[in-house]
């Protein structure tokens, strides 16, 4: 598809604003997408940390399996 000037090329023989409100609104809503994700995105890491540290305090033994002593019972 060749167009003869950049004129042509804005008109598309007609389908030009049709054409480009598409584009306009593709971008304009991947834009509004990637804006709300990254707000999204620090919200839950700032809800996350507020509730790492209010947290209480647990003790500092390093994570690992602990093993309970289980008596058998005799009946």
């Amino acid at each position: 598809m060749a167009f003869d000037s950049f004129g042509a090329f804005i008109v598309m023989e007609g389908h030009g604003p049709y054409v480009w409100a598409c584009y306009f609104m593709f971008f304009l809503l991947m834009g509004a997408l990637a804006l709300w994700s990254l707000r999204q995105r620090r919200s839950v890491f700032a809800q996350q940390r507020r509730r790492m540290n209010s947290a209480p305090a647990r003790d500092q033994s390093p994570a690992g399996a602990s093993f309970t002593r289980i008596e058998p019972s005799h009946d």
